[in-house]
C-alpha cells in the first residue's frame, strides 16, 4: 500500500533537489510549455519519416533532445491524461477505463448517467463516474501554483475526473502564458486537436496535402483506396498541426520569451489508425517526444520515458522535490534519477468493451500478458468504426479476402505475446513460443512482475465494484465546505482556510465586489497559507477533493 505522506502542506514546502539552503529562487524559474499534439505515432521527419512536410518541428527538433523512446502508458488518451497530471499509473489510482464519465463542463452540472451501454469484466452493467483517487495524489500543477508558477491549460483536461477549480490558473479555450503577470513564470499547456482520430472523418471535406498514392501502408492493412485515402487524411491533419505549432512558437518570439522558455512537444498517444489507437503495441504507446530547452542539449537520446515520469519532470525543472508518493521518476532538472530499463503498459476497458492486458518493454523487447486469452484481438468499438477504412477492412475480413498479417488483429490472442521492436517494428511475429527466445520471455515476463510487485493493480478488481468503493452506494461523495478563521490584527484581519474532508485542495478569491460574477476556470487562487484581508472585502471559498463534487462557494464578508 503506498503511504500516504504527501498532504496539503507538502504544497507549501519549496526545496530544490540539491539541499534546504540552495531554494531556486522563482524570478529565476524557467518558462515551460507543452504543445501537445493527439494521436500520432513517431511518423514524422526527424523520426526517419517523410511523408508529411513539417517544417516548424523539424526545426524544433534540430535545438531540442529527441527522445527515441518515449511511451505512452495507455494507447488512448483519457488513462494517459490521467498518469500525465499525478505522475501515477492509472491502474494504481483507478483511472485505467476509457472512459469513465462524461464531464458536461458547466460548473456545478456535471452529471454521470446512472448506467450506459457497457458492462464490466464480470458482465455487471456499470454507470458513468469520476474517478476518485488516493487522497494524497494532486494534480501536479498545484505544486507548480504553489510554487509561484502561472499555471495555464488551453483547454483539453480528460483525466477520468472534473479537473479541480485549484489545479490551474486558467483552464478554458483562451488559457494563454500572456494573462500570467510579470513578475511569474509560466507552465502552459495547449492541446492540439487537429490530428484526433475524429479528425480522420470530420476533416473529410478538406483537401488533402498528401497524396494518398505516396503513403506508406502499414503490413497490417490492406493496401486499397480506402486504406490509402485514410492514411494520407492523417499525414495531411499532421501538416495541419504542424502549423499551429509554428504560430505558438511564433507568439512566444513575439513576446521576447523564446530562449528562456522550455518546449515540451509530444503527441499523447500513438497513432489514430486502426491497430494503433487503443492497441498495447508500439503504435499505440509510442510516441515523439523532444524537449527544448534551458541547459537541455539538442540531439537525440535512446533513454527510455514513460509518462508517467512527465509530472515529476516538470517539478524537477522548476527546482521542486517531486512528492516521493509519484511513481514518475524525473529525466530533466535537479531532481533526474537513473535511467529506466522497463516501460509499463496496460490495456482494460475501452468504451463498451472490456479486455485486461499488461505489457513491459524495454529497449529491444516486448512482452505482453493477456489475462483473457480467449477473446479476440480485436476491439469493436463503435467509436473507431467511423473511421472510412473500417468498414472496408471489415468487409474484407468477413470475405475473408485479408492476408495472413493483415488477418492477425481479428485472431484469438494467446496467454503471452513477444515481439522484437527493432527487427520487427510492426509487432507483427510473435516468438513466445519460439524456443530460441525462452529465456528472453523468462526474462520479461519476470520483468512485468517486478513491475506490478507492491503496486495495486485496480485493474484486476471489477470495474462495477471498483465504482461502488469510490461511490458508495453508487452516490458520489460530496467535499465538505470550508472553515474560515478571521485573526484581528493590529494592521487588518488574517483568514486562514481548512475543509474536514481529507485530501481535500481549497480555493479561494478575495474581492472588493461582493456580488462577484464566478469564473470557475479563473481568477480561484491556490489556498496554500494564510493571507490578509482589508475591511469591506469578500472572501469567496470553495474545496475539493478529486472525484467528489466541489464543496458549495462559502462567502465571507469582512467587516
Amino acid at each position: 500500500m503506498i503511504k500516504h505522506i504527501y498532504l496539503l502542506v507538502s504544497l507549501m514546502t519549496l526545496i530544490s533537489c540539491q539541499s534546504q539552503e540552495k531554494k531556486v529562487e522563482l524570478k529565476k524559474q524557467p518558462n515551460i510549455l507543452w504543445i501537445v499534439t493527439e494521436d500520432i505515432s513517431p511518423t514524422l521527419s526527424f523520426y526517419g519519416d517523410q511523408t508529411a512536410k513539417t517544417p516548424n518541428l523539424d526545426k524544433l527538433a534540430k535545438e531540442s533532445l529527441v527522445f527515441d523512446n518515449a511511451f505512452a502508458v495507455v494507447g488512448v488518451c483519457a488513462p494517459t491524461r490521467s498518469s500525465i497530471i499525478t505522475g501515477m499509473y492509472p491502474t494504481s489510482i483507478g483511472t485505467m477505463h476509457m472512459r469513465t464519465g462524461q464531464d458536461v463542463m458547466s460548473w456545478g452540472n456535471r452529471s454521470y448517467a446512472d448506467h450506459v451501454d457497457r458492462n464490466d469484466i464480470s458482465g455487471n452493467p456499470i454507470r458513468q463516474y469520476a474517478a476518485v483517487i488516493p487522497e494524497y495524489v494532486k494534480c501536479f500543477t498545484e505544486y507548480m501554483r504553489a510554487a509561484g508558477y502561472y499555471c495555464t491549460n488551453n483547454q483539453k483536461t480528460d483525466y477520468q475526473f472534473a479537473a479541480p477549480v485549484t489545479a490551474w490558473d486558467e483552464n478554458n479555450s483562451k488559457a494563454h502564458w500572456r494573462q500570467a503577470p510579470k513578475d511569474k513564470p509560466f507552465f502552459s499547456v495547449f492541446n492540439i486537436g487537429t490530428t484526433h482520430e475524429s479528425q480522420l472523418w470530420k476533416k473529410s471535406d478538406l483537401p488533402l496535402t498528401v497524396d494518398p498514392k505516396t503513403v506508406p501502408v502499414p503490413p497490417y492493412f490492406p493496401d486499397n483506396d480506402a486504406t490509402r485515402e485514410t492514411v494520407a487524411r492523417h499525414y495531411s491533419n499532421i501538416e495541419l498541426m504542424d502549423a499551429e505549432v509554428g504560430a505558438f512558437i511564433k507568439q512566444l518570439k513575439e513576446d521576447g520569451l523564446y530562449d528562456n522558455t522550455i518546449i515540451f512537444f509530444y503527441s499523447d498517444h500513438g497513432g489514430p489508425l486502426p491497430r494503433q489507437k487503443r492497441e498495447i503495441y508500439d503504435s499505440g504507446l509510442k510516441v515523439p517526444f523532444m524537449v527544448k530547452g534551458i541547459k537541455t542539449k539538442s540531439g537525440r537520446t535512446d533513454r527510455m520515458i514513460s509518462f508517467v515520469d512527465l509530472a515529476p519532470t516538470v517539478l524537477s525543472l522548476a527546482g521542486i522535490k517531486p512528492p516521493d508518493y509519484m511513481e514518475g521518476k524525473a529525466f530533466l532538472g535537479a531532481c533526474q534519477v537513473d535511467k529506466r530499463d522497463y516501460i509499463l503498459g496496460t490495456s482494460d476497458r475501452f468504451d463498451e468493451y472490456t479486455d485486461r492486458i499488461r505489457a513491459i518493454r524495454n529497449k529491444q523487447f516486448l512482452y505482453l500478458r493477456n489475462d483473457y486469452p480467449e477473446l479476440i484481438k480485436y476491439k469493436d468499438v463503435g467509436y473507431r468504426k467511423q473511421i472510412p477504412m473500417m468498414s472496408t477492412f471489415l468487409r474484407l475480413r468477413d470475405e475473408r479476402k485479408l492476408d495472413s498479417i493483415q488477418h492477425l488483429w481479428f485472431e484469438t490472442k494467446t496467454n503471452e505475446e513477444l515481439y522484437d521492436c527493432i527487427n520487427d517494428p510492426y509487432n507483427i511475429e510473435n516468438l513466445a513460443d519460439d524456443p530460441v527466445y525462452g529465456s528472453i520471455l523468462k526474462t520479461m515476463r519476470q520483468a512485468l512482475k517486478d513491475q506490478m510487485t507492491n503496486r495495486p493493480d485496480l485493474g484486476l478488481i471489477p470495474e462495477s465494484q471498483l465504482i461502488n468503493t469510490m461511490w458508495p452506494d453508487f452516490e458520489q461523495p460530496i467535499t465538505k465546505s470550508v472553515t474560515v478563521n478571521v485573526i484581528e490584527m493590529s494592521q487588518g484581519k488574517t483568514v486562514s482556510l481548512s475543509c474536514a474532508t481529507r485530501g481535500a485542495s481549497i480555493a479561494y478569491m478575495v474581492s472588493d465586489n461582493p456580488n462577484e460574477h464566478f469564473d470557475f476556470n479563473s481568477k480561484w487562487k491556490l489556498y496554500t497559507e494564510p493571507f490578509s484581508v482589508e475591511k469591506g472585502q469578500t472572501v469567496y471559498a470553495m474545496a475539493q477533493r478529486i472525484g467528489y463534487i466541489e464543496s458549495k462557494i462559502d462567502v465571507f464578508q469582512m467587516q
